[in-house]
């Protein structure tokens, strides 16, 4: 059975290494996101993403989906993820991050803070909490693809990105491989193409159009399921 998926393992704070000279990262503006999610080009559930400014340089950053076919309908599966940030330095800087995963049948959840005065980042999934050191502008795994794509809209073709995950932090490379024209929901766009250059495992793609939309218009990703998820619409408020 192929989970509902999270907006996916792309995230938000980031220490950028890139391989031109850019102009700086403008501070992000709030926006609501909505995809359909595939699974072997079958409906499987719907995605939301949105972000909210929360006042004194924070934002919230949240991603949120719902089975509505298939085997993900039938065990009623949801899943949010919630990351709240600092815009700090041109970059957004992850101060907490919170994933609850529902169905019929189970539940999970997972909670990681950063301390922005020692940089120590504290994660908990209910099985008592572990730590340890964080570096600035480290993302978490929910806020990636704004990360990415205010890289994008800055002019950058190579991204790596500090991610915290559960037990330290991975420098995940990321890179701009190609132009393409890609047909979703929303319309049909000419997408720079994104993929993850330094794990060809955990196989990703992103079609993005930076100068409109700080999120891809399309993803595809091997975690949790070959899954597919197509802009629906973008708003802002």
């Amino acid at each position: 059975m192929k989970k509902l998926t999270r907006l996916p393992a792309l995230a938000a704070g980031l220490a950028l290494a890139l391989a031109t000279g850019t102009a700086l990262a403008a501070a992000p503006q709030p926006f609501t996101a909505r995809y359909q999610v595939l699974s072997d080009g079958q409906p499987l559930g719907d995605a939301t993403i949105k972000l909210s400014a929360v006042g004194n340089g924070e934002y919230s950053y949240s991603s949120s989906s719902n089975g509505t076919g298939g085997m993900a309908a039938i065990i009623a599966a949801s899943s949010k993820e919630t990351t709240r940030f600092r815009w700090q330095n041109d970059m957004p800087a992850t101060l907490s991050y919170d994933y609850k995963m529902q169905s019929s049948f189970k539940s999970k959840q997972r909670h990681m803070s950063v301390d922005p005065a020692s940089g120590k980042v504290t994660v908990d999934e209910g099985k008592g909490p572990g730590s340890y050191a964080g570096v600035p502008g480290m993302a978490d795994r929910n806020s990636l693809p704004l990360a990415i794509g205010l890289a994008l809209a800055s002019g950058k073709q190579t991204v790596t990105v500090p991610v915290g995950v559960r037990q330290g932090v991975e420098q995940q490379q990321y890179k701009v491989t190609g132009s393409e024209s890609v047909q979703v929901p929303a319309g049909k766009f000419n997408a720079e193409k994104v993929a993850r250059s330094d794990d060809g495992s955990n196989r990703f793609d992103a079609w993005y159009v930076p100068q409109k939309y700080p999120v891809p218009v399309k993803i595809t990703q091997a975690d949790g399921g070959d899954l597919t998820l197509q802009l629906v619409s973008f708003s802002r408020p």
